[in-house]
């Protein structure tokens, strides 16, 4: 079932997906993902994404909780990228860089949607020269409901060549924001991560993760890897950085034990940011709960961030006539 829950203004609603195993909650401001309730293997229902109360601090706080990011995801160097010989300038909004698709990307739009089934379909027309990006782009995100899977499409078109990397930023917390991250276990089936800079943009080097702190290959509790003695931890202040998926589906998978709750993630995109949210500063959420830092773990399904400015055939232009066409899905399901 499908239903607008609330009114925020006369723009903004907030949205109830709801079935027999899920209740997702989202709403056409960034296209943001609000709540979603699962239950333990205890049979207790808890919300197992970040986010706030107050509707105001989605729309004035930074941190990106629950939102669709775009029209890039991530970094781009120095706010600068050339296409077809012609630069072009984004605003500068994280360090030196370009950060989510600037000031007022994505996440802080409003978004027409109807409702199609089991879907919401979001959709948006971002403006040539939007945040500084060339082509009127025609964007959807289709979000449907399947049992225990949150299912996320991204569509887009552009009249010019421009470029793309659409991603979620939910942050989970499968405990229910009981605790943070560190006895969670994670498993990224990858086999080498993208380096960062000091400022968190990936220097075009790419590391193995055999025998390092980034090889989640297998399950690995999270509190016991996160403070190794590594330089690109030190860097990211914890994990912050992209993974190359070695596999086409089910890339990811966070797990914590002690309430049975597992959360796999499939993708089409070939790889994922994660960022055990190192930088939450203690701001109240929902239900009154502190976010200290590492109280979260995004796994932002992308493209490589800054790809335009490191690949010699970067995936994220996006050519006139042409269509980006992505999915992500969000399994949620208890582990006896």
């Amino acid at each position: 079932m499908i239903q607008v829950i609330k009114k925020i203004d006369e723009q903004i609603d907030l949205i109830e997906m709801k079935n027999d195993e899920l209740t997702v909650v989202v709403s056409n401001y960034g296209c943001t993902v609000i709540k979603v309730l699962m239950k333990d293997k205890n049979d207790n229902i808890d919300d197992v994404v970040l986010g706030y109360d107050d509707f105001s601090d989605y729309q004035t706080k930074d941190a990106y909780l629950g939102a669709l990011v775009g029209r890039t995801a991530n970094r781009i160097g120095k706010g600068k990228f050339t296409l077809n010989d012609k630069t072009y300038t984004l605003p500068i909004n994280n360090g030196p860089n370009s950060l989510h698709g600037g000031i007022k990307g994505f996440s802080y739009q409003v978004f027409d949607y109807k409702f199609e089934g089991d879907s919401i379909e979001f959709s948006y027309l971002s403006k040539d020269g939007e945040e500084g990006y060339p082509g009127n782009l025609n964007f959807k995100a289709i979000y449907t409901l399947d049992k225990n899977t949150l299912i996320i499409r991204y569509l887009a078109t552009s009249d010019e060549d421009t470029i793309i990397n659409i991603t979620n930023h939910s942050y989970f917390n499968l405990s229910g924001a009981k605790e943070d991250i560190y006895d969670h276990q994670l498993l990224v089936h990858s086999d080498k991560y993208a380096c960062i800079d000091p400022d968190g943009l990936p220097t075009g080097e790419f590391a193995k993760v055999k025998g390092t702190p980034f090889d989640f290959n297998t399950m690995t509790r999270i509190g016991d890897v996160i403070d190794s003695d590594d330089e690109q931890i030190r860097l990211g202040a914890g994990f912050d950085h992209p993974f190359i998926f070695n596999q086409d589906k089910n890339q990811a998978e966070l797990y914590h034990p002690a309430t049975g709750r597992k959360l796999t993630v499939n993708t089409t995109l070939p790889g994922a940011q994660i960022y055990t949210a190192n930088y939450l500063d203690g701001r109240i959420g929902k239900y009154g709960i502190s976010y200290p830092r590492r109280y979260a773990v995004c796994i932002e399904t992308q493209n490589l961030p800054d790809a335009i400015n490191i690949e010699k055939e970067p995936t994220t232009i996006l050519k006139k006539g042409e269509t980006y066409d992505e999915t992500t899905s969000y399994k949620f399901e208890v582990i006896e």
